[in-house]
């Protein structure tokens, strides 16, 4: 209904309120009624019209509708009494609101017995029936439909639907009528809306009917309406229930499950929500079993249906103390839900604790609100607090069950989420703690590394490692344990003890890894004696650099191949035979040999930076050549490059570990090498050349040391090794080692003279005198070898 509707229908007498009570429109009925034509009162007061009884429409009940008997006056002078039906049309765009007034003037002919019009039985049915005729035209009503439009059936004869419904749905029935008068077809249409002004929404089933006459032709149509608001809010209910299921618990985030809880409930349930959980000072942390006032709360999650308003009262982050007397603390003591609202008196005792939040409620019509406990596996996390302030219904018992179903599957949700993160967070604190809090500073390489946990999954397993070795060498390593979690991290803290301990004896990549293979198959026969799913199992690469020889050797156990990024040229893929995953036991390992040059730079990586995304393993690997091609001139911006390039914005789906090295070479200045004889009479000689060579260095510091060192690790080869035998010393800015050569296999062992004993004290005194000693296999032989501290000053 519009100002700028028909006019000139005979049948209705329409006129058209302005919201100030001018009249703005004026039909033909109503000049044929009245007398008055539109240039009369059309711009003028409507009250002028008035000869006794309200002064005009009121608003009253929902606001949107008015009926009643108003004694107007005719334009000769004389009084018409009129029954008038009002209907408010709210603003559209530029169209202001306004009222529209119609009145029946042609009820049409009277009833006869013979009319197919006139049902038999219509007035006693139960069921809301109305008939209407070829114009459609309202010629009967039961007293049902009387109930069902919420105005006297008698008076509304000769409107049609949409004269007495007075909405674009009333509009809409019409329309279907106008369709089933039309082509015969009878035609069942569900239709939602108020009933007599209520504020429960209905929902009716429409049955429209062709009415016929004895000749088979349409006289009009038949309208029977059936309520099923019951069965429709509890479909309602279902369907939220259904997408709470779905909708909730996407993620293990304790804010997104959260917010995820407060978007299914607005609008399909409150205007409104609101979700606060104890603020217990983090995931780990287990909330108290009882609860008392003042209960501190974290908002986590705040949704409305009109953004923006009503204004929070609290930010998501923020943390506020509620005392007894408001809804979540009242809710969470009393470990039940509560519905508080204006119409029963009990909503602005809940709203006095806080003015301020009393203010916002007064100022956007907040009239129920109700607060509803979070709760799972019988821990208290939270309260959910849902508002209405648009829908004028206040909140139901069935409502309160709704909520509390929805509530219950959020808060499992959330729970899983809480407990996940508790979880996550230890297993990433195991993982940081048994990862190198640094890498340590060699001769070697220069090394920058980078580990990312998964921004979606657990903690995985995945490490990486820098080891200082005899003779100026490093050990580098990284490796990938399979599955998350704590269990993952804990293998992952074994493996990389167990590599470290293994690399400190020399053994060779080949031999390294198969010693770690040995273990990890007895760490899965440990966990199944134990009952623990799953098998262990693990992906490995481990390389040796010799800054001296500028050897490089790898061997590598399932795991990714190294990069190779050298000076002028192309990063490229270091060809390393695979060798199966460590934990298949009884497969061999290839070492791979290589010179590479001083300053090129190597990189190590696990399968959650080439595989992240949608990618597979080959572009991602090619993705990782092109970011260290881009430039590799500080390893730490190189390793931020990487990561930002191969990994997308939210993070990895896998733990990522980066490690990357650029290769130094110690200068053949720094090396001396004597071939010694095997002639024990020649050791005062050597111990001379010793004292000439730390004097070149300008080590001389260390002489006396060296030369107790050297004297017996030389005589010890000559007298229990076998030729030929080799004394090497290698220096830096920090260290000085001597190490001798044979190719005798046999190990030396440190051991405790007896009092009275000639011998067995020399490693002994080796021992003391240098930082660290020990010996190495080679393929010839054996190596002993002792590092001497240098002076800082020096």
């Amino acid at each position: 209904m519009s100002p700028d509707d028909p006019f000139d229908d005979a049948a209705t007498a329409r006129a058209v309120v302005a919201e100030d009570g001018t009249l703005t429109g004026w039909s033909t009925g109503a000049h044929r009624l009245l007398g008055w034509t539109a240039d009369d009162v059309v711009g003028r007061p409507a009250t002028r019209l008035v000869s006794s009884g309200p002064s005009g429409p009121a608003r009253e009940g929902t606001g949107t509708r008015w009926s009643g008997t108003l004694e107007l006056r005719h334009r000769d002078g004389h009084t018409v009494p009129l029954w008038l039906l009002a209907h408010h049309v709210a603003a559209q765009g530029d169209r202001p609101g306004h009222w529209l007034l119609i009145a029946p003037l042609d009820p049409g002919p009277p009833d006869d017995p013979d009319d197919p019009l006139a049902v038999a039985g219509l007035m006693q049915s139960p069921c809301a029936v109305a008939v209407y005729d070829e114009r459609l035209r309202l010629r009967r009503m039961n007293d049902a439909m009387a109930t069902v439009a919420g105005l006297p059936g008698d008076r509304l004869r000769g409107l049609t639907p949409a004269e007495i419904g007075g909405t674009r749905q009333s509009e809409e029935i019409q329309q279907h009528l106008r369709e089933v008068l039309d082509t015969g077809r009878a035609k069942d249409v569900e239709a939602y809306g108020r009933a007599g002004g209520e504020p429960l929404a209905h929902a009716w089933l429409a049955r429209m009917a062709p009415v016929r006459d004895a000749e088979g032709r349409v006289r009009g149509v038949s309208l029977a309406v059936h309520d099923f608001t019951e069965h429709h809010l509890a479909r309602e209910r279902l369907q939220l229930v259904n997408e709470a299921s779905v909708r909730i618990g996407t993620t293990l985030d304790v804010t997104r499950t959260a917010q995820e809880l407060a978007d299914v409930c607005v609008p399909a349930l409150a205007d409104l929500v609101s979700v606060d959980l104890l603020d217990v000072g983090g995931p780990s942390v287990e909330p108290p079993a009882a609860l008392t006032a003042p209960i501190a709360l974290r908002r986590v999650a705040h949704r409305s249906v009109t953004p923006g308003t009503p204004e929070a009262a609290a930010e998501p982050g923020d943390v506020q103390d509620y005392p007894l007397g408001s809804p979540q603390a009242d809710s969470l003591v009393q470990g039940r839900s509560i519905i508080a609202s204006a119409s029963a008196g009990t909503l602005q005792p809940w709203l006095a604790w806080d003015p301020e939040r009393s203010m916002r409620a007064k100022k956007h019509g907040v009239h129920t609100t109700m607060s509803v406990p979070i709760r799972a596996r019988g821990t208290t996390l939270g309260v959910a607090v849902l508002t209405r302030f648009r829908r004028p219904d206040p909140f139901t018992p069935d409502d309160m069950l709704l909520a509390q179903e929805v509530t219950a599957r959020a808060a499992v949700c959330i729970d899983n989420a809480r407990r996940y993160s508790r979880e996550r967070d230890t297993a990433l604190a195991l993982q940081r703690s048994l990862l190198p809090p640094g890498l340590p500073r060699t001769a070697a390489v220069q090394a920058a590394s980078r580990y990312l946990p998964a921004a979606r999954s657990g903690v995985g397993g995945d490490w990486f490692d820098v080891i200082p070795l005899s003779g100026m060498r490093v050990a580098m390593v990284v490796g990938d344990v399979v599955g998350e979690g704590v269990q993952a991290s804990a293998t992952m803290g074994r493996l990389r003890t167990a590599v470290r301990t293994l690399a400190d004896i020399d053994l060779a990549p080949d031999e390294l890894l198969t010693h770690l293979d040995d273990l990890v198959v007895r760490l899965s026969e440990e966990a199944g004696d134990q009952g623990s799913p799953g098998e262990v199992g693990a992906t490995c690469l481990y390389a040796v650099y010799d800054p001296v020889s500028r050897r490089f050797t790898v061997a590598r156990a399932g795991h990714a191949p190294p990069v190779l990024f050298p000076p002028g040229g192309r990063p490229h893929r270091v060809t390393v035979p695979a060798g199966p995953p460590l934990g298949v036991g009884g497969l061999p390992f290839e070492n791979t040999e290589l010179h590479v040059p001083e300053g090129s730079v190597l990189a190590f990586y696990t399968d959650g930076l080439i595989e992240a995304g949608e990618r597979d393993a080959d572009t991602g690997f090619r993705g990782l050549c092109d970011a260290l091609a881009g430039g590799a001139g500080l390893l730490e911006e190189a390793c931020d490059r990487i990561l930002h390039a191969l990994l997308p914005a939210g993070g990895a789906a896998d733990d990522v570990a980066l490690l990357l090295a650029r290769t130094q070479g110690l200068p053949a200045s720094q090396v001396a090498t004597w071939d010694i004889p095997a002639d024990p009479s020649l050791v005062a000689p050597i111990r001379k050349q010793v004292v000439e060579q730390l004097e070149t260095w300008q080590l001389l510091e260390a002489s006396f040391t060296a030369e107790l060192v050297v004297s017996e690790l030389v005589t010890n080869a000559i007298r229990y090794g076998a030729q030929p035998i080799r004394l090497r010393l290698i220096h830096d800015a920090s260290t000085l080692i001597c190490e001798v050569s044979d190719t005798s296999h046999t190990a030396p062992h440190l051991r405790r003279a007896k009092t009275w004993d000639e011998g067995g004290r020399g490693l002994l005194l080796v021992a003391q005198l240098t930082q660290r000693w020990g010996s190495r296999h080679t393929a010839d032989g054996k190596t002993i070898w002792a590092e001497l501290a240098l002076l800082e000053e020096r």
